[in-house]
């Protein structure tokens, strides 16, 4: 017995031996072994893959889900380029511009970006991309390309639809739902800037419901930090899952690219539009007939105003139009319509423009102090010219 007791006395100290030796030059080895593998390998077995560790986000499945609607669109047009050097002054220029032999007639052509909404083959744009446009052609992702025709356009909104001449079953873009975006939502633009081809851009919404930029008659603009530079304009805007948020439309910049302030119309706006132009082949809005003006400090001295009073002066009133026929006056301050509180001259007419022509719509109206209800049935807004 007490030969095998030495026999393991001395196999117990050779193995200390071996692990001392082991731990001390290879120590690389102990995690290759099995023992050492149980709870370590567990936890690394629950660990998630290199490319997502430490809450790293990767947004490849939102893009390439929205990506083959995105298009890229090529507008051709013919201008009058002038023979000669004339001086910058466009009186002279639209003079000799109408004399033959001292211009001549000249392809110029344009790119931007467009959504696939349909897969008929309708795609919404930007109207300044197509606008005066005489051929007009569409590549998509894959590389396919067809002519395109402009089914309808709204100039108050900067969009256009367009419908491809031969390509159908194409793959069209997820709409969002009407859930409403937040401030922080991460969103990435999709278009092709500067003709390098499709570039997605990532960023988050900056700000909702920008307006008064002078870009639009009527905005609510997204505002985001997501790159968007010239050629981008009429390509998407969407969210983490790939869903189409609003479509690219405006930057501002000093020095023509991006400097992180992007504009993109909501897509609550831009299906309304959509939908009204491929069913009527327009947008009809609501429309008074009167010159608003913001209730200024100045302005609110001169009528004796209350300084807490809000609403919009009618500054004009057009012969016999709707507010004239409802019995709108210059110099009225419209407070509310139909029970909404006006603030400022945007808010004003971007509710009558809500409201469908032939409507019947009730103004409350300050005048001479005393506080007035008007019925008046809302016209139609005349088209701007195309």
């Amino acid at each position: 017995m007490r030969r095998y007791w030495l026999i393991f006395a001395q196999a117990v100290t050779v193995c200390l031996g071996i692990l001392f030796v082991v731990t001390t030059l290879r120590p690389d080895l102990l995690r290759l072994a099995g023992p050492a593998a149980g709870p370590q390998a567990a936890t690394a077995a629950a660990r998630p893959p290199a490319g997502r560790a430490m809450g790293v986000a990767s947004y490849a499945d939102g893009v390439a889900r929205a990506a083959p609607s995105v298009v890229n669109v090529y507008t051709t047009k013919h201008v009058n380029v002038p023979l000669i050097p004339l001086p910058d002054d466009p009186v002279l220029r639209q003079l000799f511009g109408q004399v033959p032999g001292v211009t001549r007639r000249q392809a110029s052509t344009s790119l931007g970006s467009g959504v696939i909404v349909n897969q008929d083959g309708y795609v919404l744009t930007n109207y300044h991309v197509v606008q005066a446009a005489d051929a007009i052609e569409v590549a998509l992702s894959d590389g396919r390309r067809d002519a395109a025709k402009v089914v309808g356009a709204d100039p108050d909104t900067d969009l256009a639809v367009l419908r491809l001449a031969s390509l159908r079953a194409l793959p069209a873009a997820t709409l969002a739902p009407d859930r409403g975006l937040r401030v922080g939502d991460v969103v990435l633009a999709i278009g092709n800037p500067f003709g390098v081809g499709q570039t997605t851009t990532q960023g988050i919404v900056s700000a909702l419901g920008r307006n008064g930029l002078g870009l639009n008659t009527y905005e609510h603009f997204i505002q985001t930090d997501a790159a968007i530079n010239p050629g981008n304009s009429g390509g998407a805007l969407i969210d983490a899952e790939g869903n189409l948020v609003g479509i690219n439309t405006a930057i501002y910049s000093e020095s023509g690219g991006s400097m992180g302030i992007g504009f993109a119309t909501p897509i609550e706006i831009a299906r309304k539009v959509m939908d009204e132009i491929v069913k009527t082949g327009g947008v009809k809005r609501g429309w008074l007939g009167v010159e608003p003006q913001d209730v200024t400090p100045e302005l609110a001295r001169a009528f004796e105003l209350d300084r807490n009073t809000t609403g919009v002066i009618i500054a004009g009133v057009m012969r016999d139009g709707p507010a004239a026929r409802g019995g709108l006056r210059v110099g009225d301050i419209v407070q509310s319509v139909n029970g909404k509180r006006m603030v400022d001259t945007t808010n004003l007419l971007s509710e009558i423009a809500q409201l469908p022509p032939g409507q019947r719509a009730t103004l409350s109206v300050l005048r001479g102090g005393k506080l007035v209800e008007l019925a008046v049935v809302v016209g139609t807004r005349p088209g701007k010219p195309r």
